[in-house]
């Protein structure tokens, strides 16, 4: 009888956003993939460090064996080829990880897989394959590689910016056309419409239905940090109380920096549309930028 990715949250992540594969990146980009292979093939017994993404992963994983019933799946997306990810399975082995199913494309898109695995949350560190993904209607997130972080505990804490994260980028549009003010007069007029899902809506959804199964056990913990102040944010409250979604944190910073604030949350792992506000969170916390959907820049 075959699997049902149904029955589970599925998130895929590359090699290369689990483990630090930096070192092998710029060989491959510097002197070319034959170079690329020989070293990953002469490094096949060393193991690789945590990457990125290695924490959130852990965790997720973890929550498998706390409530003893698997409700988490994850896959590697890996842009390797067979012969060139030995050294990814040694580590997976190494570390313990659950992880028994792998996509090796040999260097092609990997995000055409995506749909086929039931995908709810992709990780890479490859723009091209997390723009297709966003462009078919899958969360993903351009995960900003090279720092090693660990957590405190095995709690999940996830972080989200609000506008074209969570929700549409269509309140950002005026913000971008018209102002500032334009906005959050729009945001206090329309406060009783419910916004339209963005991006990681769907998987919100699907984070939340995971963390009242594991509500005793208190495994999931989940923000909003946006830079809104209290005036817009009700739009966002509202809009969340219509999804029948609880999220624990929010944060309305009125343009101040996230960066602190995501620190002292302990996130593992942030969301934001944004580099402005990704880039200097991944300093203290893993951050991944969610590219916009084509069409639907702010301009």
């Amino acid at each position: 009888m075959s699997v049902s990715f149904e029955d589970y949250l599925v998130i895929g992540i590359s090699s290369r956003a689990l483990f630090d594969l930096e070192e092998a990146n710029n060989i491959f980009e510097r002197e070319g993939l034959d170079a690329y292979r020989k070293y990953q093939i002469e490094h096949e017994e060393d193991i690789l460090k945590p990457g990125t993404g290695f924490e959130l992963i852990k965790n997720f994983l973890a929550i498998n064996q706390v409530v003893e019933k698997k409700l988490v799946e994850v896959i590697v997306m890996s842009r390797n080829s067979a012969e060139t990810s030995l050294r990814i399975l040694n580590s997976l082995e190494y570390y313990g990880l659950e992880i028994g199913r792998m996509a090796l494309s040999g260097g092609e898109n990997i995000a055409k897989y995506l749909k086929a695995f039931g995908t709810d949350l992709f990780l890479s560190c490859h723009e091209e394959d997390v723009a297709q993904a966003i462009n078919e209607g899958i969360a993903a997130g351009l995960i900003y590689s090279g720092a090693n972080y660990r957590s405190q505990d095995e709690q999940i804490r996830i972080a989200f910016d609000a506008d074209a994260v969570l929700f549409s980028a269509a309140s950002e549009k005026i913000y971008k056309t018209k102002g500032l003010d334009a906005f959050v007069e729009n945001e206090i007029r329309k406060q009783d419409e419910a916004l339209e899902e963005g991006p990681f809506a769907k998987f919100l959804f699907a984070l939340s239905n995971l963390q009242k199964i594991c509500k005793e056990n208190k495994r999931i913990r989940t923000a909003i940090v946006t830079a809104r102040d209290k005036n817009s944010g009700k739009r966002i409250l509202k809009t969340l109380r219509s999804w029948d979604i609880v999220v624990d944190e929010v944060f309305f910073l009125q343009g101040a920096n996230k960066r602190d604030v995501l620190e002292c949350f302990g996130a593992n792992i942030f969301f934001d549309d944004q580099e402005i506000h990704a880039l200097p969170a991944s300093e203290v916390v893993p951050s991944a930028r969610v590219p916009y959907k084509k069409g639907e820049e702010p301009r």
